[in-house]
């Protein structure tokens, strides 16, 4: 078994962030495996290199130890362009040049329709057609769509979490639908989540990928990616997320649930274990 934690250094990591770690930690130690540290700092306008050291001072306090150098996405640039490579050879990406404001004007006629999926409403197509739109190296003056309906296939996937166990299948009409032409490659950084998260979690041979229940939705979409990539797919087990106390989840702003928060109030790992129920 190998797991991972990759948080992104913009902010303080928080108690959910503890959570998430020390389940991927835990999972690994129990069955002998390995755990690894990625740190997702593809958004160079809010990485920072404080926070990027904040990450490790955190984990190494509440006891957690890994395996292997750190990984950084920022010098994977090149495995996420030669993805991207691929896929346009393959006749499946296009450029595009539509802002929100663009997507949201379109999605407001009748026709066009506003299904939500998980980075938001699904695409209208609008520069789908637009085939004299030359392409850019990454990054360029566009974003790089999925033309959803070349790629999508129905796929399959194993979770563990327990919120959906056992297989969850995804149908090409239910991605056309209710994810459509995502986008793979923002103008303004040459990738997105979505890619570079396929690719490193296959380069880095993980087998079990651990996180919150919120990126679910968002997980055919990478199981999609492995598909026409050729990558393997690893089991996944999406786990509940840590809540303030009016039952919002936490986020990195919220500095009064930061893991330093408690460590200088006089709290120990085990008292952090104890509050997120892992104890």
């Amino acid at each position: 078994m190998r797991t991972r934690f990759a948080p992104s250094p913009t902010g303080p990591l928080h108690l959910g962030h503890a959570y998430a770690a020390i389940v991927a930690h835990d999972m690994a130690r129990a069955e002998g495996g390995e755990f690894l540290l990625r740190i997702e700092d593809i958004d160079e306008s809010r990485a920072r290199p404080e926070w990027e050291e904040a990450i490790y001072e955190d984990l190494t306090w509440l006891g957690l130890t890994w395996d292997g150098p750190v990984v950084r996405q920022s010098g994977r640039m090149p495995a996420y362009a030669a993805a991207l490579d691929r896929l346009w050879n393959a006749d499946l990406l296009y450029p595009c040049t539509c802002t929100r404001r663009d997507i949201a004007e379109a999605l407001g006629a009748p026709q066009e329709g506003s299904a939500l999926g998980p980075d938001g409403p699904v695409y209208p197509g609008t520069c789908r057609s637009k085939a004299d739109m030359p392409y850019e190296p990454h990054p360029g003056p566009a974003h790089l769509r999925l033309n959803m309906a070349r790629a999508a296939h129905t796929t399959e996937f194993t979770e563990t979490g327990p919120a959906h166990p056992g297989k969850v299948t995804t149908t090409r009409e239910d991605y056309i639908a209710q994810i459509g032409d995502i986008v793979l490659a923002r103008r303004d950084m040459g990738t997105s989540y979505h890619l570079s998260v396929v690719i490193d979690d296959a380069s880095q041979g993980i087998t079990h990928v651990t996180r919150g229940e919120d990126l679910f939705e968002a997980t055919p979409i990478h199981i999609l990616l492995q598909r026409l990539l050729g990558l393997p797919t690893p089991t996944y087990h999406h786990h509940r997320l840590i809540r303030d106390d009016h039952g919002k989840r936490l986020a990195k702003r919220d500095d009064a649930r930061a893991i330093k928060s408690y460590r200088d109030a006089g709290a120990t790992p085990r008292d952090i274990r104890r509050r997120i129920g892992l104890a």
